[in-house]
């Protein structure tokens, strides 16, 4: 297996990058390498500085940067020897079997829409994100931001896509599947969420408990939580505002530390013909070594060509 990683990609990059891949090559099974792309010459110092010996890091040179507040579509066209562009040519060529980045997130779902493409029959692919639960698990939310607007349509195939990621990466035989809304009753919220409910009821492959409310968002009422990009964002990033509230108050409880973005290291593109994970623009060290083990898990799931399946 060889999982390839952004060197260049977030705010810390390339030092905090580095330094969590070296973390993650000294704890990953012999079968698998971390391709490390960037500027070939600030990796290998990092690695020399810190006296790295292993054989499971490479080097892939990539000569270009695309920053953060770059227009992502112009930025991958101008800029092909970007570490983003070539990771996305790797990826398409097989070369690599996942790919991730802390860098730009526009750059990300441009390359994974424009170069591996969707999955035929997936109407729009969802960024995934997780959110710890009361029982000590973990929930998969979608959409966490790539789609702000969305359709009945595109929220009911979202909690498929979901229970398939869940059942494939979490061991679950049946997910419950809720679906985010105002109201635990069926006719409560937007046109929107109510026609979602409608589809998602008559969905004989999900386990559709129905709505549930922002209160049941760590309740671990549901394996996997339903929502449009822009509320989901929402309650994610408030999830991970109180671990820092609580940290700076002194207080520390197992619960909160799994709503530290570090903890899982990234969110998989859900429904596109690869593996591909967007991980936090402030990733340390230890995000980036779990971003990795992430990687991994993913690829290891299989997931990607278990939807290309459930979609024939």
């Amino acid at each position: 297996m060889k999982i390839g990683i952004d060197a260049m990609g977030g705010d810390y990059a390339p030092q905090s990058i580095v330094e969590g891949i070296i973390l993650a090559a000294q704890e990953l099974p012999a079968d698998t390498t971390i391709v490390l792309i960037g500027i070939s010459q600030h990796i290998q110092q990092i690695l020399d500085n810190h006296k790295f010996k292993g054989t499971n890091i490479e080097i892939v040179d990539a000569s270009e940067t695309i920053e953060m507040g770059e227009h992502p579509v112009r930025a991958l066209q101008s800029k092909p020897n970007s570490s983003i562009g070539v990771g996305f040519k790797l990826l398409k060529a097989g070369e690599i079997d996942a790919f991730a980045s802390a860098g730009s997130t526009g750059a990300m779902m441009v390359g994974s829409l424009f170069s591996i493409k969707t999955i035929d029959g997936v109407q729009r692919p969802p960024i995934a994100g997780f959110a710890p639960q009361i029982d000590g698990n973990l929930a998969v939310i979608l959409d966490i931001g790539a789609n702000a607007d969305v359709k009945p349509e595109m929220l009911a195939q979202f909690g498929m896509l979901g229970s398939i990621y869940a059942k494939a990466t979490m061991n679950l035989e049946s997910p419950r599947v809720g679906l985010m809304n105002i109201g635990e009753e069926a006719e409560k919220g937007s046109l929107i969420a109510q026609e979602a409910h409608k589809l998602m009821k008559e969905n004989k492959y999900i386990n559709f408990i129905g709505n549930i409310e922002g209160k049941d968002f760590f309740r671990g009422k549901a394996d996997v939580i339903v929502t449009d990009g822009f509320t989901g964002n929402i309650l994610l990033k408030m999830g991970e505002s109180l671990y820092g509230i609580m940290k700076d108050r002194g207080i520390r409880d197992e619960f909160l530390d799994k709503t530290n973005y570090e903890a899982v290291g990234g969110s998989p593109i859900i429904g596109v013909n690869g593996n591909v994970i967007i991980a936090h623009g402030s990733s340390s060290a230890t995000a980036a070594k779990n971003m990795v083990h992430l990687c991994r898990k993913v690829v290891e799931s299989k997931v990607t060509e278990k939807i290309k399946e459930a979609l024939r």
